[in-house]
This record gives C-alpha cells, sequence and structure tokens, in this order.
C-alpha cells in the first residue's frame, strides 16, 4: 500500500467512531424513514419534515452535513441538481439504508441494534479497556458494577433497548437462517436460551412442526412481560446457574455467528 493511501486509512481509523454517532443520529431524527416515504429529497426539503415540537429553528445546514457524511460511506446516494443556476444536493437511499429505517414491512430493522452499541451504557465500557487489561476484570462490570445481563434485568431502560435490538435483529434474518439452517431437523425438544419475547422460537417451531417441546428461557424481568405463545413454555431463569433440560439448546448469537460466517 501506498504512504499516501496508508496515510488516509490511518486518518478514516483515527476518526472511525464518528460514524456510528452520526449514523446513530440520523436514526434518532428519523431522517431514513423520511426519505423512504418522501423518495430523494434535498437537505432543506428533509429538514422541514422533522417534527415541529423538536425544531427549533430553520437552518438545515447541519442535517446537510449529516447527509453528506453518509453519502459518503454508500449509506445514502447523492446527485447534484440546480436550481436559479444554484447547485444543490439530492440524497437517496442506497441499498444499504433500507436496514436502518422502521420495520414497515415486517423485514426488521437493525437501527435498534445501532441504538444499542450506541447507548451510553455500552459505549462507557469502553473507557475502562486499558484498566481492565491492566488490573483485571471486564471493562463492562468494572464501569458498571455488574454485568451486561444484571444490568439487563435491573435497568428497565437498558433492558428495553437491548431486547428492541434483539428483536430487530431476528427479523432482520430469521428467513434467510430458517431457510438455509437444519441444526433443527429431527430435534424434538428445543430450548431458547436468552429468547427474549419468544418471538424467534415461535417462527422455528412453526416451521419445524416435529418439534413438540419448545422452552423460552431467559430472565425473570424478560420472561414476565412476554405474551403466552401456542407450543412454547416460558421458564424465567439465569442461565449461569441452571438451564431447562432439552434434547437440543441453542443460543441465538452462537447460532447466527456460525450462519452469517458460511
Amino acid at each position: 500500500m501506498e504512504e499516501q493511501n496508508l496515510s488516509s486509512y490511518a486518518m478514516i481509523l483515527s476518526s472511525s467512531s464518528v460514524l456510528p454517532m452520526v449514523l446513530k443520529t440520523a436514526i434518532d431524527l428519523g431522517l431514513f424513514d423520511i426519505l423512504a416515504e418522501s423518495g430523494p429529497s434535498s437537505a432543506s426539503q428533509i429538514f422541514s419534515l422533522l417534527s415541529n415540537e423538536t425544531k427549533k429553528h430553520h437552518d438545515s445546514s447541519l442535517v446537510n452535513r449529516i447527509l453528506r457524511f453518509l453519502a459518503s460511506y454508500s449509506i445514502l446516494t447523492c446527485s447534484v441538481s440546480t436550481e436559479h443556476g444554484e447547485p444543490f444536493a439530492i440524497y437517496g437511499l442506497a441499498p444499504v439504508a433500507k436496514y436502518f429505517t422502521k420495520n414497515q414491512n415486517g423485514g426488521g430493522s437493525l437501527a435498534p441494534m445501532v441504538n444499542l452499541f450506541q447507548d451510553k451504557v455500552v459505549t462507557d465500557m469502553w473507557y475502562n479497556l486499558k484498566d481492565s487489561v491492566l488490573e483485571g476484570g471486564l471493562p463492562f462490570n468494572n464501569t458498571h458494577g455488574s454485568s451486561a445481563v444484571e444490568l439487563v434485568g435491573s435497568d428497565s431502560r437498558f433492558r428495553e433497548v437491548f431486547q428492541s435490538s434483539m428483536k430487530g435483529f431476528n427479523e432482520v434474518f430469521i428467513e434467510e437462517f430458517l431457510k438455509n439452517y437444519n441444526g433443527f431437523d429431527g430435534v424434538k425438544s428445543l430450548v431458547d436460551v436468552g429468547g427474549g419475547d419468544g418471538s424467534l422460537l415461535s417462527r422455528i417451531i412453526s416451521k419445524h412442526t416435529h418439534i413438540i417441546k419448545a422452552i423460552n428461557f431467559d430472565l425473570p424481568t424478560v420472561i414476565n412481560t412476554s405474551l403466552p405463545s401456542p407450543g412454547i413454555e416460558h421458564v424465567a431463569g439465569d442461565m449461569f446457574t441452571n438451564t431447562p433440560k432439552g434434547e437440543a439448546i441453542f443460543m441465538k448469537v452462537n447460532f447466527f455467528k456460525s450462519f452469517l460466517k458460511s
């Protein structure tokens, strides 16, 4: 790699924290949803569609910079138009942007996942990574005085952020996952460890009708808010203490990691 390319790459790495925060801001402002509904638009047009309840000024320049930045990463498209001889940018959704719009077609959204990883609870732990290397322990535990599992159980706001991200993730990948993964063939009893509201397990048993016993296992605070689902038994507990017995036990994170790699 030439020196100029190396320095450019180093600069990209130096500012790598900017992209996820700008992406989160665009999601929070609803910029992707506005473009999904209105089609290609200018920054001023998009800004005019933001909620008047939260807008306190009429300057769209910062929105334009956000849109331009996202276009530089091919998250948005950008073309130039003119009006009265003055050029201005028209922004649209690039193919990947569909994953950051609201779940309008039942296909899921990764917007909640962006919000999870940029949540202060998560980002704060990275400031303790160096100390954890030198002094021991895990960055998350050292930052918050508890594990992530414990915090999900005790902090209702963070629990909602976490569960929303898992649900959106499920809906994005579930169809392809069920189509290509054959590890459930022949299984008669299945335990979903950390299954949240049981929606993923419900989809699994609807396809694999040979599964006659399905257990959704998660923390009590999660199970207590789960709605009854035909064919599923909700069981509360702690995976680090004890898990229900089943012919097969799966954890979504490991299954999806293997699936996505393949």
